[in-house]
């Protein structure tokens, strides 16, 4: 696993398996509350609810911190480069190259949040050195361990990661996918 923590590029757009992850910019922020303003990803994800264009403003604004501080990038998930479907995150971590992703409740269904994991695996392999990236998931997330199966994701024999988030106890489960199965 690299420890290299420089910034990473100010401009992003990944493609591949149907995708565009593009930069997420103020033209996305009416479609925000869309994706992110909902019970599943209130209950699941870290992210804040309600979710309203205030919250996404100061969302894009720490996406372009954290980018710049070298820690962490989210992208939007597009078929085409255009309206925003979803997110996908890559975050460099003590534990390792850790992913994440939300789709907005009209948009599951499709793949893109298996798919846009492994576009972002790929950037992780190819561009960060990274021998394995890892998913962080609650068990009783089935959806979820889907996406992470589907993304060819295996649960690693590691101890769970607990703690309280949004007032709620997790215990995240630790799934793996390594360079050379990427």
């Amino acid at each position: 696993m690299s420890n290299d923590t420089s910034p990473f590029p100010a401009r992003m757009e990944l493609r591949g398996e149907g995708l565009v992850l593009r930069d997420w910019t103020e033209d996305d922020l009416a479609a925000m509350p869309a994706l992110f303003d909902h019970p599943d990803i209130a209950y699941w994800t870290p992210i804040v609810s309600p979710f309203d264009e205030a919250a996404g403003r100061t969302r894009l604004a720490r996406s372009r911190e954290l980018r710049a501080e070298g820690t962490s990038i989210l992208l939007a998930i597009t078929v085409d480069g255009g309206a925003p479907l979803g997110e996908v995150m890559l975050r460099r971590a003590p534990e390792g190259t850790e992913l994440g992703y939300a789709v907005g409740p009209a948009h599951r269904g499709r793949g893109l949040a298996a798919r846009a994991v492994r576009v972002m695996a790929g950037y992780a392999f190819e561009e960060l050195g990274a021998e394995r990236v890892i998913l962080e998931l609650e068990a009783e997330n089935a959806a979820s361990a889907a996406v992470a199966a589907r993304a060819g994701f295996r649960l690693l024999d590691v101890p769970l990661i607990t703690g309280v988030e949004k007032g709620r106890p997790y215990a995240l489960q630790t799934w793996g996918l390594d360079r050379d199965r990427g």
